[in-house]
Parts: C-alpha cells; sequence; structure tokens
C-alpha cells in the first residue's frame, strides 16, 4: 500500500475521539527496510539513527544475552534460559541434553535497592522461568552488559507458567504473567490436553499422571518480582487479581488500578483496583463489557465495566487448595443453542468455541449459594464467572496494553479481529462476511460484539480514561491491511507477494506495545505467522499517523517485550526480545549452523535521556554507530 495513503488511513482513526496536546519532545526514527535477501531475513535489522530533540543519534540492536549464554563466572555461571524442576535442579531431556528455553520474552529493567541495575527475564514455557541478571551500564556509553545471572525460585509457589508480556510498576518491582491458563474442565472430564500436561515434569512426574501432579487452579495470575539485590528477590502470585489467560497486567499512575489483557479466542478485559496504593494483594476484579457505537473497521464502543467483587492474595490462595472445577459448577450439555432453567448459557476461551451452560454452586458448603461462592468463582474461574455475569468474552487474541499520560488514553493491541468479535461469521470461511455463516464463536453468548468485517492482520485499539483511571470507550487506532481474503481482504491484492499476507507497509498481528511519554509516540511489536514473513517493530506518532519500521526480525521469530525507559542514569533504552528465531514458521532447513535457534534478549540504543531532565548530554556517537552492527 502506498505510505501516504496508509497514513491518512491512520490518521482518519486516530482522529476519533482524541484531543490535541502540546508535547515537548520529538523522535523520528530512521527507516529499517523490508528484508528481502536470504540474508537480511535471518538478521536482526534496526534503524541506523533516531532525531531526538532535533539531534541525530546513532543506534543499534544490542545483545544483552541470548538463551543458551553461560553468563557468570566459573563454578558460579548459570545458562540463561535453563528450565529448573521443583527441587531446583536443570531439566533433563530423555536425550540426556539439558532443556533450555529459547522463548525468550519480557525483560524488564529495574534499579535494586542496593542501586544496581538489574533485568528480570521471563521464558515463556512449561514450566516457566525467571532469570535475575546483574548488569553493567558503560557511564560514557550506556551500554549495558551481564554480570551475572540466576534462575528464580518459584517452588514456593507451585512453579511458574507460560511468563508472557510484563510490564514495570510504578514503585519500581517487575509485573509478570501467566498466560494460558489451564482449563480445569478438562481435569472434571479426567482428560488434560498435552500442552497442560506438560507442566508434570516440573514435579518430576509424567504428563500421563497430570491429573493428580498439577493443581490448574495454581497458575494463571500476575507475578510480581520485587529485587532487593543479587541474592534476595521477593517472587508472588496475585491471585487476588484473576485467573486469566494472562498476557499482561499494567497499573496506572494512581498506583491502584491495573488492566489485564486475556490471550486467546472469546477473551475478556479486565481491570483490577487494589485496596491501597502500590499492593496488589488485596481489592476489586472488574470486566468490561462492549456497547457497540459502530461496527466500521475497528470498532467503537462505549465501556461499561461489571464488578466480579472484592478478595484478597491470602483467601484466594487457600481456596486454590480446597475446591475443584466440581465444586464450583453444575453443568449441563446446551439444546439447540440453549440451556436448561437455573443454567446460564455462555461461550468464553476457547479456539474452537464453546457454548457451556453453568450454574453456580454452594461451593463453601455453609447450606446456601451467597456472596462467598461468587467470590470464589470470580478468582478461580475468572472468564467464565466474568461472561455469566454479563461481562463481554468476544475478543480475540488481546495483547499488550500502555497508558499514553500525555492524553490520558490506554492503547491496546489485538492480533486478530475475527471469531466472536464478527457477528456469527469468521474471516475466510463460507459466506463471510454474511451472518449466519459460522456461528461457533458467539452461539451461547450475548453476542455483543457484531463487527461488520474481519481483519486478520489485527490493530490496535484506544480507549479514553477518566479521572478515575477507568476506561470509557474503546476506538480503532491504526489496523493492518490485509493482502488476502483467508485475512479479511475483499479480493486476493495485486500487491500479495505470495509470502506476506498483510501489507508490509503496515502492521501485521500486533502484540506488545509501549508508549514514549513526551513523544508521541506508539512502540508497536508484532507475533505474526503468514502476516509478515519476518517480524517487525514500529513506531507509530499517534498526532501525525505516520508509522515507520524500526526493526526487524529472523525468520520464525517473534518480537517480545517492546519496553521504553526514558532515563536509567542519564540514558534512554527500547527493551526489544526476539523470541524462538525459525520457531514459528521457516523451520528446520532454514537452520543453517549451531545456535541459530537461541533467542535474543536485548535494547534499541542506547538514547540520550528522554524524560527532558538531561535533554542533548550525551554524545552517542561513539564505535557503536558501525552499520554491521546493526544486523544480527
Amino acid at each position: 500500500m502506498n505510505r501516504k495513503k496508509l497514513a491518512v488511513a491512520i490518521t482518519a482513526l486516530i482522529a476519533v475521539g482524541a484531543s490535541t496536546h502540546s508535547i515537548g519532545g520529538t523522535i523520528e526514527f530512521s527507516e529499517t527496510p523490508v528484508p528481502y535477501t536470504d540474508a537480511d531475513k535471518r538478521a536482526v535489522q534496526t534503524s541506523e539513527y533516531a532525531v531526538v530533540d532535533g539531534r541525530k543519534v546513532f543506534i543499534d540492536y544490542n545483545v544483552i544475552a541470548r538463551s543458551g549464554d553461560a553468563i557468570g563466572h566459573g563454578a558460579n555461571a548459570n545458562v540463561f534460559g535453563q528450565l529448573i524442576d521443583f527441587d531446583g535442579n536443570d531439566m533433563m531431556a530423555e536425550d540426556g541434553s539439558k532443556v533450555v528455553s529459547n522463548d525468550n520474552d519480557f525483560s524488564s529493567l529495574l534499579t535494586g535497592i542496593d542501586g544496581k541495575l538489574y533485568m528480570v527475564s521471563h521464558f515463556e514455557a512449561r514450566p516457566g522461568a525467571m532469570y535475575l541478571t546483574e548488569l553493567n551500564q558503560n557511564r560514557r556509553s550506556g551500554h549495558l552488559s551481564a554480570i551475572r545471572t540466576r534462575p528464580l525460585d518459584f517452588s514456593g509457589l507451585r512453579g511458574g507458567w507460560v511468563h508472557c508480556a510484563g510490564s514495570v510498576t510504578p514503585w519500581g518491582t517487575h509485573l509478570g504473567s501467566e498466560e494460558y491458563e489451564p482449563d480445569a474442565k478438562q481435569w472434571f472430564e479426567g482428560v488434560v490436553s498435552d500442552y497442560n500436561a506438560q507442566m508434570a515434569t516440573y514435579f518430576g512426574a509424567s504428563p500421563a499422571d497430570a491429573l493428580t501432579a498439577i493443581n490448574p487452579y495454581d497458575y494463571g495470575y500476575p507475578v510480581e518480582v520485587g529485587v532487593k539485590n543479587f541474592k534476595h528477590a521477593s517472587v508472588a502470585k496475585h491471585y487476588a487479581m484473576g485467573r486469566v489467560a494472562l498476557e499482561l497486567a499494567y497499573v496506572m499512575p494512581d498506583q491502584r488500578t491495573a488492566y489485564m489483557t486475556d490471550d486467546g479466542t472469546n477473551v475478556g478485559l479486565y481491570r483490577f483496583v487494589a485496596d491501597e496504593a502500590g499492593d496488589l494483594g488485596a481489592g476489586t476484579l472488574w470486566i468490561a463489557q462492549w456497547s457497540q457505537k459502530s461496527d466500521v473497521g475497528l470498532g467503537e464502543a462505549t465501556l461499561n465495566w461489571v464488578s466480579l467483587g472484592h478478595a484478597s492474595d491470602e483467601q484466594v490462595k487457600d481456596w486454590i487448595g480446597k475446591y475443584s472445577f466440581a465444586d464450583i459448577f453444575d453443568t449441563a450439555d446446551p439444546v439447540g443453542g440453549s440451556c436448561a432453567d437455573g443454567y446460564v448459557s455462555i461461550n468464553a476461551g476457547h479456539e474452537d468455541g464453546d457454548h457451556q451452560c453453568l450454574r453456580l454452586r454452594d461451593v463453601d458448603g455453609d447450606g446456601a449459594v451467597d456472596a462467598v461462592d461468587e467470590a470464589i468463582a470470580s478468582r478461580l474461574e475468572t472468564r467464565r464467572w466474568a461472561a455469566m455475569e454479563g461481562g463481554t468474552t468476544e475478543f480475540r487474541k488481546m495483547e499488550g496494553i500502555t497508558f499514553d499520560p500525555d492524553r490520558n488514553r490506554l492503547y491496546l493491541a489485538l492480533s486478530e479481529v475475527d471469531r466472536g468479535m464478527l457477528n456469527n461469521t469468521r474471516v475466510g470461511r463460507a459466506g463471510y462476511p454474511a451472518p449466519g455463516s459460522y456461528d461457533r464463536y458467539d452461539v451461547g453468548g450475548p453476542n455483543h460484539m457484531t463487527l461488520a468485517r474481519g481483519n486478520v492482520c489485527g490493530g490496535v485499539y484506544a480507549m479514553d480514561v477518566d479521572g478515575n483511571y477507568t476506561a470509557t470507550n474503546m476506538y480503532g487506532l491504526v489496523a493492518g491491511v490485509p493482502l488476502t481474503t483467508g485475512y479479511g481482504a475483499d479480493a486476493e491484492s495485486p500487491d500479495y507477494d505470495g509470502i506476506n499476507e498483510c501489507a508490509v507497509d503496515g502492521i501485521a498481528n500486533p502484540d506488545n506495545v509501549t508508549f514514549m511519554p513526551g513523544y508521541d509516540t506508539l512502540i508497536i511489536g508484532e507475533d505474526t505467522g503468514s502476516g509478515h514473513q519476518n517480524d517487525m517493530i514500529w513506531a507509530l506518532n499517534v498526532e501525525s499517523g505516520e508509522l515507520t519500521r524500526i526493526e526487524t526480525t529472523p525468520y520464525g521469530s517473534e518480537t517480545t517485550s517492546p519496553y521504553f525507559y526514558p532515563n536509567i542514569n542519564g540514558f534512554a533504552y527500547l527493551m526489544s526480545v526476539v523470541q524462538h528465531p525459525y520457531g514459528e514458521s521457516d523451520q528446520g532447513e532454514l537452520i543453517e549452523g549451531s545456535g541459530d535457534e537461541r533467542g535474543y534478549t536485548g535494547y534499541i540504543g542506547p538514547f540520550p535521556a528522554m524524560d527532558g531532565s538531561r535533554r542533548g548530554h550525551h554524545d552517542h556517537k561513539g564505535d557503536h554507530r558501525r552499520d554491521d552492527r546493526r544486523k544480527r
């Protein structure tokens, strides 16, 4: 698509509900080219430079660590990404090799109580892993390097699970996630999926023993990590915030309100309000209800919020050990798209659509179904109970979320616009876009979302917030451009190259997002398969609508962890992690040498401080400007 036309389309979307502000800083990135040669498609490429507040700053992709790296000295070195079991031992594969994850994901930069700089890194695996890495920051160049690393111990929490995206709290702790929570109904039915059963290996059991080895209610929560120093870091799960397929939780400036995104099919958007600022251990949970105003493009809606009640971490931790799916719900089979009297009809949280008929039981056995039983359901079966209470569970692939304090606006990425978001239809299926041609994702549910067309290239939404940091609406900001009917185009586009099913001058399957306060710039990372052969990171100027490609990644990678730090000791950093090269597409025969598939954890930059405190203070024209370092 013509770049000028794309910018106009984006600007038109931005105009809905937007307001103008005078912002102090400016940043413009040079464009990273679309990779066309095999060599470029194997590389990590970034913008050569950025113009920050009028100054040209040469930047690179800088690797802090790759999965499998031994970091540290001698016997004290640890392998970054090595999975460990309940007893703290290295996990081993059947062939006797160590199990090292290439699924590097969110990595935060934190200052410990000891004043040193640390990185907490996720690995999106089952069992999950988090690593604490002490960093050195070069005082002159700002370059970051790893000094030593160690795995964090999750044994007191029954292990970690599929740690995906994350954020940094306003009080300086790492807030991680547990994505794709295991479906407790599988334990009730006696058949656990291979995906969920893999967690049994953490306890030294076989996946065949998953029914007894794993409690599904142990997983699916925000995880907070506080760092005192390299030897002392606290790890806690915030059970009070609910249990979903958590992409990430993002805490607002009031230090009480947190938004949580739910990744999957027929999922919801959640808001948690803590009792006390800076403490996520107790509070009230809410789910958004989409009240549609427009079905055009990405759609537009007023957001209502349905309360799911109050709970504390201590309460929920106690409930986990006491109650199962069968204790919480009675179930009945739907008949003709309806449920029997006394049962609530929902369609929530399943790849293939799943109309369910549920009735809340007297969970705690006190002789009546009451508020306590509702609270138990709200935290152990959050999505199901939210749907039963009238929340919207029709979103598809809800990903990253971030806040723009200059406009009091949240930005939310949805990797696809399809399935439950449409009106009884699905992109690429017979009869699309005619309603009624494919009802699997709407039957039994309220069908709050009835968008006229889908878009498998996905899009980013904006949400305005009020004085209490409550999102009041939701509307499209920028969308990918489908080139094939299977991705939502009216007809096969002449621009389709047989490889990229979304236009390469626009986004494809947006995943994590981060905002540069004071600089009008939203950073958008991708998690795409056929949309773009090489996943990309973009900078969107939210005032002008200009979209600039600032990074491309190797075959089969996913861009994870874009996160902006405006000032760490006089330097700004844009974290960027390249997950599982060759892992999703273009696998096998394309891996030329040992180690090509290892994930990258690193950053784009460094930039001069971008919080207004030391603008223009540092000269970044040192040795790192060389072009060969822009291609990894």
